[in-house]
């Protein structure tokens, strides 16, 4: 009896410490995580790797789609609409997300020199590019709508955290710099959920956080300019880095033979003529491509390349109407160039 008593207790013991084994091997389980949805006004997708992958990207979406509530000048109560609706009437209170990221592209309207301006929103929707009724307006229109594009008539104040425009009828869209902003904060709530391999893809926007779960880098695809969304014309490799893209491939509209796109020239309220139609900013923080890609576009090479250089820790792209890629010196042999017909210029 006393042989089967001892038994059982092996027996239970036995059982007891592989159940413990089982949680405990379950819990530190590691799981890869795609996520795809929709939300700034345009799809993206989340992918993450790690014990708390799911957590990490169900915390994410709930931050982008903050920032879209908050941000989106499609949502009558978010808070760029209310600073537009009191445009010349009185200031807005506004959340720290929303100034931050209006400071911030504030200070690349300055450095870009006017060709990136968070103003221009009543231009963009005289075009309509992209929606339905887009159309070439007469100069006239063109005109009366530039007298209300200038980004030095947004005035900040810090104390308060509010925001005024000067002129009623003037518009703030941050939609050119806003995506970069919530992937940055997406990385965080990342890297607050311990996760240390994660790809972010908001609407084209690349962030990455460490490398792929081989150890390898992340490969990212510059497009191909002249053919449709998903063809290459290089390829780059990177660790930590984001990878934003501007180009006349993403919205455009033609006649008779002439493209107009979506990317406008603050200062002509025309599409932009500049000799560039690709313009990649390489950076540490997605918020300063985003708000960089634009201006450079418009810039052209020359007043571009010189910029970037200026700027620590960012690189660019160029890919000219010529098929030429420009490069800063930061991208000297970081890309593979994978389309035939492109030539790299090492001079400008």
């Amino acid at each position: 009896m006393l042989i089967i008593d001892n038994i059982l207790i092996i027996i239970i013991s036995l059982i007891f410490i592989i159940l413990i084994l089982i949680f405990i091997t379950g819990n530190n389980k590691k799981s890869y995580i795609v996520r795809e949805f929709y939300s700034l006004g345009t799809s993206n997708q989340l992918e993450a790797y790690g014990k708390k992958a799911t957590k990490a990207i169900e915390e994410s979406i709930i931050k982008v789609c903050e920032i879209d509530n908050k941000m989106s000048v499609f949502k009558n109560d978010s808070e760029i609409s209310k600073i537009n609706t009191n445009a010349g009437n009185k200031p807005q209170i506004v959340s720290y997300d929303t100034y931050y990221v209006i400071q911030k592209a504030i200070k690349y309207c300055r450095l870009s020199e006017g060709a990136f301006d968070i103003t221009i929103g009543p231009i963009v929707a005289l075009w309509g590019i992209g929606k339905e009724g887009q159309q070439i307006p007469s100069s006239n229109e063109v005109k009366e709508k530039l007298k209300i594009v200038n980004y030095k008539d947004i005035v900040l104040d810090k104390d308060d955290r509010s925001i005024f425009l000067k002129n009623k009828k003037q518009e703030i869209d941050v939609g050119g710099i806003a995506k970069g902003y919530a992937a940055d904060e997406v990385k965080n709530v990342m890297i607050k959920n311990g996760i240390k391999s994660a790809l972010i893809n908001l609407g084209g926007n690349i962030l990455t956080l460490g490398t792929k779960i081989d150890g390898t880098p992340w490969s990212v695809g510059i497009q191909d300019p002249f053919k449709t969304r998903g063809e290459f014309a290089l390829i780059i490799s990177v660790i930590n880095k984001s990878v934003v893209t501007s180009g006349n491939y993403e919205r455009y509209f033609e006649v008779e033979g002439k493209r107009f796109h979506h990317i406008i020239n603050p200062s002509t309220g025309y599409p932009s003529e500049s000799d560039i139609v690709g313009a990649t900013i390489i950076s540490d923080n997605s918020i300063d491509g985003d708000g960089l890609s634009t201006g450079v576009y418009i810039m052209g090479v020359q007043k571009a390349i010189k910029l970037i250089e200026e700027i620590e820790g960012v690189d660019a792209i160029l890919i000219t109407k010529s098929k030429e890629i420009y490069v800063t010196s930061g991208m000297e042999g970081k890309f593979t160039i994978t389309c035939d017909g492109f030539v790299y210029k090492n001079r400008i």
